[in-house]
């Protein structure tokens, strides 16, 4: 415990040293929100959404009422996925003439499963500068809490809506070693979680993080055999936005199903699917029902 107790907290001393850093003119500032508590905003980001010329949002009315919630008045640019493209443009002829622009999303980190990358991408193309102040981030902020350890992580995003794409991105997921983190709507965690356990099967880890630095925050990890149990005690759980994280294939595991699948691929050009699975198993050691799925959706996907 520290025993300096002659030093105070000074908020205006923090802000002093936040002045301190340089905020080049003709720059693009691309400004992480807080994802649920106000009080996660940075003193750097109020800092420079006060200096700033204009800034581009998701939603202005969002926008609008978290300046004002700090005294800050600003334009504000609509910069959402329909007219990123045009907007990019505008953006560009204004930091050409020296403008400084912040770039906001609603909540967390701008451009990551959220509007801005695009915009981003044109301002570089122009020949621009593009400077990030970090902050708040749903993904990482799961992911730290997770207790699942891992030096590798995969940022998936929203899965698709659409069952068919669903599943097929998914099985792509399935050998890599890294925790998976997935963003989800409250809408749709139910049928996600059942696209989950089809795939990785029940064994694997689940951590779901649900209004992260809100008041009903709520994280919990089990196995994927046990999430829908766990949704369905609370209808609660239906609501509020997800981050969800999947723990990553083990790597002899991976292995082993790299392995299966390149038997049931010769089996099946010659047996059907019971046939190849149950010969596969006495091959491979494996469980035949695993490997009656596995190649059950090998033959479907033919």
């Amino acid at each position: 415990m520290s025993q300096d107790h002659d030093a105070a907290f000074n908020p205006a001393a923090l802000f002093e040293a936040v002045k301190q850093q340089s905020y080049p003119n003709a720059t693009l500032y691309i400004v992480a929100t807080p994802i649920g508590n106000s009080a996660d905003i940075s003193l750097r980001a109020l800092h420079l959404l006060n200096i700033v010329d204009a800034v581009a949002c998701e939603d202005t009315r969002n926008t609008a009422q978290l300046l004002t919630r700090y005294g800050l008045h600003k334009p504000l640019i609509a910069a959402h996925q329909h007219n990123e493209h045009e907007v990019a443009a505008k953006l560009i002829q204004r930091l050409q003439a020296g403008e400084r622009i912040a770039l906001v999303s609603d909540a967390g980190t701008p451009a990551v499963s959220d509007p801005g990358a695009i915009i981003v991408d044109a301002v570089r193309a122009a020949g621009l500068r593009v400077s990030p102040l970090p902050g708040a981030s749903a993904a990482i902020s799961a992911l730290s809490a997770s207790g699942l350890v891992n030096d590798q992580f995969y940022f998936v995003g929203f899965l698709p809506a659409k069952a068919g794409q669903r599943e097929s991105v998914l099985q792509g997921l399935t050998q890599i070693p890294a925790s998976l983190i997935f963003y989800e709507a409250p809408h749709r965690i139910l049928e996600s979680c059942q696209a989950l356990l089809h795939v990785f099967g029940s064994e694997r880890r689940i951590v779901f993080a649900r209004e992260l630095s809100k008041l009903f925050e709520e994280i919990h990890r089990c196995t994927l055999g046990e999430a829908a149990h766990w949704l369905a005690q609370d209808s609660h759980r239906e609501k509020g936005e997800y981050v969800v994280i999947v723990e990553g294939a083990n790597p002899d595991q991976a292995d082993d199903d790299l392995e299966a699948k390149r038997i049931l691929t010769i089996l099946l050009t010659e047996l059907s699917v019971k046939q190849a699975s149950a010969l596969a198993a006495q091959i491979t050691g494996q469980k035949k029902n695993a490997l009656y799925q596995m190649a059950l959706e090998m033959k479907e996907r033919a």
